[in-house]
């Protein structure tokens, strides 16, 4: 895990999982502290919020590899949240009130801190004389309660009543800033009081509109346009209203709550008539005044609701039709105008209707059905659509608000409609349930399966966006399609990893072009190939340890590390997230390598090599690969503590500069530029910190085909083909510069010139040649230095340590010959053994040809004497 501080918040992040574990800001830090016992531990408390609202504190504990990194840890917290704290002052300075019951509360133990009981009793007491006599003798009496000890408990309690005190004095203070803006805003206030009204007073009838249904109101606004028609619908608009009143006093239980109603309407009207008359307000306000709304605020046992129409009238509101038609002052025609409503075409009506309007209404009413226009049809039929009852899930969305919305005039009744009361849902049966169970059970699967597969298809999509983001960079060699043939007719060949290929073949291959999108597996593909090549391992093998084993454990390079995490590739969109997928990766490549390797441990430059194999290929198989570089080819030797590798392969270039390029090398030398100088980082990094990606990636190439000396053919191939440019230059800084900096960006023409001519080189021998001398020329250095009983003691150390090895040498050669004749023994043995089985075979199959020819002779004698056609030796065998 990663413990990260960053400037306001904390994080800890798993690598394994490339998620943040804890992500816990300053603010949230309520202590932190190491531990006392256990010194490689720190821990801190947070405050979070549980889900009853509230808040908990937790505490988390971690623990390090050592003391020193716990040090290093806590002054890291310290120094980053004192930045933090002062940062914050700077931003915003808070404007204490001075006045405040807290503020003096906090001086008091700020003043207090850190003194002796006796002097805080007495600042105490000073304290208390600045309180008025009611709040001093409740404080003597809670001390007089609970008569503390000694001076120590009765500070305590005195902070304690004083503290819930001053808390109680804090809900009714009024800052200082805030009194004075509450002494400004009087005026304002008063200004904004109306408008302040307004907005909630129009919420009301927001809220009261939404009760009604739409329908309601539209009848509304055409009962208002045909009052404005003439005093003959004027006059139906009253009956309208006497209509609906007597119909409400015939029906009602309670008479007097049906007079407060009544006496309630006028004060609506008046409210409503500061609107102008021809607004789309006035049409609205004319819709909440409307009778129906005074039927909303009574009991609904009290009263026959208006959706009833007479073609669907309730038996029990029958009565109160009496009084209407009995009026001599209204026409009967105004009130069907109003409450005979159908969805039906005056042409076209349901007879099952009409038969029921009949019997509510009798055969001698003078009551006609009114035809309606062509608008009022349009107007029905999308308002009003036919429905014997109403929606179960019409009112849902009203549960919230107390009691029901008023129902729509133009919809019939069904509690106790003509068709009586509605029928109760059918009770399935097993049979059907189990049918219903298993459909949701074959859906819920199909639900399952379906997200398994999003998942899966999201998991590929990030892999191919990452493998996109991975291989973003400019091929040096781009690859024909020939040779992309090539390279997928090797690697789809069955049992590759057993298959020894043609080594001129894939000398060829890698020589014509390497496919980005195969690069990954081919570099594993020639690793395989070098182990057949290879039967015995290496001298050291690395431990076979697995890899999640490796990344279980602490390492104490994960400093170095992390500190090389944002130098590596830092241009390259996968690695320059900080802390993001590519960083994790590479961290967890490197630190399960220096677990694994503890001589090499960590070293500047085993991250650009990680980096460059886990571009092409997963986590997992670029620590295989990291491993047969390091182990297998030998490059873990040049990061050794010592360097001493490193020194040799420096003194083998200068040698291969002075055999090839000596005026290049004779220029170099004239300023005193070494090899060390340019060249480390090349050989450390294999070129990776400092030449582009595409060229990079043709050296690896290389480099799995022909091990270490691919770097240095690459070096020299390098330096001497731009030699003329290199000569040009008459200082040590420029030559530095110009090989540092301007050679990596010459150019793919050149750079891919560069790659052809390191397969024509074979520097092999001269290599060997080199390392010898370079050890010769060292052992002189160390004898010139060294007088005469140094160096006959060196001798003689060793002397003693060859005859060492000549016993050991010998012991396993007597060990080897011993195995030998015990081998030669049990091939003679086996020798003796082939050759009696051959003389028994010999033997068998003499005896066996013998008595074939037994019987044949046999068979003739039968067949003669008989006449009978003779037997075959089949069919006689057959017989028996």
């Amino acid at each position: 895990m990663l413990f990260t501080i960053g400037q306001s918040e904390v994080y800890l992040i798993s690598p394994d999982t490339k998620k943040v574990a804890i992500e816990k800001s300053f603010k949230e830090i309520s202590f932190c502290s190491q531990g006392i016992r256990h010194v490689d531990h720190f821990g801190f408390i947070c405050r979070e919020s549980s889900e009853s609202g509230g808040f908990h504190f937790v505490c988390y504990v971690f623990q390090c590899t050592d003391e020193a990194l716990v040090d290093e840890i806590m002054m890291t917290l310290k120094q980053a949240f004192t930045v933090a704290a002062v940062q914050q002052t700077s931003k915003a300075q808070p404007q204490l009130c001075e006045g405040c019951p807290m503020q003096s509360l906090h001086k008091l133990c700020e003043k207090i801190e850190g003194l002796h009981p006796s002097k805080t009793k007495l600042e105490l007491q000073k304290h208390l004389t600045t309180l008025n006599n009611q709040e001093q003798a409740s404080v003597f009496e809670e001390v007089k309660k609970l008569r503390p000890r000694n001076d120590q408990k009765e500070n305590e309690l005195v902070i304690s009543v004083l503290r819930n005190m001053y808390e109680e004095k804090q809900k009714d203070h009024v800052h200082v800033g805030e009194a004075k803006q509450a002494l400004q805003s009087p005026a304002e206030n008063a200004v904004n009081e109306v408008p302040s009204s307004a907005p909630r007073f129009r919420l009301d009838m927001l809220k009261n509109k939404a009760k009604r249904s739409l329908t309601e109101s539209f009848e509304s606004i055409l009962s208002r346009g045909s009052k404005a028609r003439g005093p003959l619908d004027s006059s139906g608009a009253v009956d309208l209203e006497s209509s609906m009143s007597s119909t409400l006093s015939s029906t009602s239980k309670e008479p007097p709550l049906c007079e407060k109603e009544k006496d309630r309407l006028p004060t609506l009207r008046t409210e409503n008539t500061v609107k102008t008359s021809g607004s789309v307000c006035d049409l609205s306000s004319s819709a909440d005044n409307s009778p129906v709304e005074q039927s909303v605020t009574l009991p609904q046992q009290s009263f026959r609701r208006r959706a009833n129409t007479l073609s669907h009238l309730p038996t029990e509101s029958q009565e109160s039709l009496v009084p209407v038609e009995t009026s001599p002052s209204v026409p009967q025609r105004k009130l069907m105008r109003y409450h005979s409503v159908s969805t039906e075409t005056p042409h076209k009506r349901n007879d099952y209707e009409s038969k029921h309007s009949q019997q509510a209404i009798g055969a001698d009413s003078p009551v006609r059905t009114r035809r309606h226009s062509w608008r009022q049809q349009i107007f029905l039929r999308v308002a009003t659509p036919q429905k014997a009852c109403d929606s179960p899930s019409r009112y849902d969305d009203y549960s919230e608000l107390g009691e029901l919305p008023p129902r729509s005039p133009l919809e019939p009744v069904c509690e106790d409609g003509p068709f009586g009361p509605l029928k109760e849902e059918r009770k399935r049966t097993p049979r059907e349930l189990r049918e219903l169970w298993k459909k949701a059970i074959i859906q819920q699967i199909l639900l399952l399966r379906m997200e398994k597969e999003n998942q899966k298809l999201q998991a590929s999509e990030n892999n191919l966006q990452n493998r996109r983001l991975k291989l973003d960079y400019e091929e040096i060699t781009p690859c024909l399609k020939d040779v992309t043939l090539i390279w997928e007719k090797m690697l789809s060949t069955p049992g590759r990893s057993k298959v020894k290929f043609d080594v001129e073949k894939i000398l060829s291959a890698v020589g014509q072009g390497v496919p980005r999108h195969h690069r990954g597996e081919i570099w594993k593909f020639l690793a395989e190939q070098y182990h057949l090549k290879h039967q015995f391992p290496s001298k050291q093998p690395p431990k076979d340890t697995p890899y999640k084993e490796l990344l279980k454990q602490l390492t104490s390079q994960q400093h170095a590390i992390l500190i090389d995490l944002g130098r590596t590739f830092p241009t390259h969109p996968y690695f320059s997230a900080q802390l993001g997928a590519g960083q994790l990766s590479l961290y967890n490549i490197l630190k399960a390598y220096s677990l694994l390797d503890q001589e090499v441990g960590y070293c500047q430059g085993l991250s650009f090599v990680a980096g460059v194999l886990l571009l092409h290929m997963s986590e997992e198989d670029a620590f295989k690969m990291l491993k047969f570089l390091m182990f297998d080819m030998g490059l873990r030797k040049q990061y050794r503590p010592d360097m001493t590798i490193l020194q040799i392969q420096m003194y083998q270039l200068s040698r291969l500069l002075h055999d090839y390029h000596r005026d290049l090398y004779n220029h170099l030398e004239e300023h005193e530029i070494g090899p060390s100088l340019y060249a480390a980082p090349w050989f450390l990094t294999m070129f990776a910190s400092q030449f582009p990606l595409g060229f990079v990636a043709r050296v690896f190439d290389m480099l799995f085909l022909q091990g270490s000396e691919a770097i240095f053919k690459v070096a020299l191939s390098l330096l001497g083909s731009h030699k003329p440019l290199i000569l040009q230059h008459e200082n040590l800084e420029t030559i530095v510069d110009f090989i540092k900096s301007t050679l990596p960006n010459l150019g793919l023409v050149q750079m891919e010139k560069t790659i052809t001519q390191v397969f024509e080189m074979d520097i092999a021998k001269q290599l060997q040649a080199y390392e010898v001398e370079y050890h010769v020329l060292q052992d002189e250095l160390i004898d010139s230095s060294l007088n005469d009983n140094q160096r006959l003691d060196k001798l003689e150390k060793a002397n003693s340590s060859l005859r060492k090895q000549n016993f050991d040498l010998l012991e396993e050669l007597q060990v080897a010959n011993g195995k030998i004749q015990n081998l030669e023994a049990t091939v003679e043995l086996l020798l003796t053994n082939e050759g009696k089985l051959k003389q028994s075979i010999l033997t068998l199959e003499q005896e066996r040809a013998s008595l074939l020819k037994a019987v044949e002779e046999m068979q003739k004698k039968i067949g003669g004497t008989d006449g009978k056609p003779l037997l075959t030796r089949q069919e006689h065998m057959d017989a028996f």
